[in-house]
């Protein structure tokens, strides 16, 4: 998986693999989820993707990224990988009008929400409810009624918005109403290590 052809992972991608990956087990089999499609927001380099197409083998997991660059690193994990539930990325802007997919069972959101402006989620939820999805899960830092879960994503948000104004971390209440707007109800929370959280949300 990391041949001479592709890219490193990020460290970070590595460390949270294993945790997203326990989490995703219980909410991505039956009774709780049937379904056999997945797509992927903003999938970054890619080792995700090949990681957890691997362990869901009856899953089709469609990896899309707005970053021409992202895409061909995903691209190259995809062609390393050779499996065959796992497409090809696609270039997928959560904010464009028209998303380059169909239809989707489910939709994984990883590290987006708080590096993005606040209608990037509305249009995540909204994205996810027009192409059918039942299960949206989004992974990253959030905050809990103003409680930031450590000193270190207190900075984080600062330095997140000295770099954008619009980007920051965001609170749990605040992404379970906007979901809530497109027919999907908080289900889950789970914290995860480095004072992430994982967000179960269906429909």
């Amino acid at each position: 998986m990391t041949g001479s052809s592709t890219p490193q992972p990020s460290p970070a991608a590595v460390r949270n693999a294993g945790p997203i990956l326990e989490v995703l087990t219980q909410v991505l089999r039956p009774p709780g989820f049937t379904g056999t499609s997945l797509l992927e927001i903003a999938a970054g380099g890619g080792y995700h993707a090949v990681t957890f197409a691997r362990a869901f083998p009856t899953l089709t997991w469609q990896p899309s990224d707005p970053d021409a660059d992202a895409r061909a690193s995903i691209a190259a994990y995809v062609n390393d990988a050779g499996l065959p539930n796992l497409r090809s990325p696609v270039a997928l802007d959560v904010l464009a009008e028209s998303w380059p997919v169909s239809a989707t069972d489910a939709v994984l959101c990883i590290n987006m929400i708080h590096i993005s402006p606040w209608e990037a989620t509305a249009a995540l939820f909204g994205g996810a409810r027009r192409l059918g999805a039942k299960l949206v899960v989004t992974y990253g830092p959030y905050s809990i009624d103003g409680d930031y879960q450590a000193e270190s994503n207190i900075a984080f948000d600062q330095s997140l918005r000295s770099r954008n104004t619009a980007w920051g971390i965001r609170e749990v209440k605040d992404v379970t109403r906007v979901a809530a707007g497109h027919g999907f109800r908080h289900d889950e929370t789970h914290r995860m290590p480095a004072n992430n959280l994982m967000l179960i949300f269906r429909g």
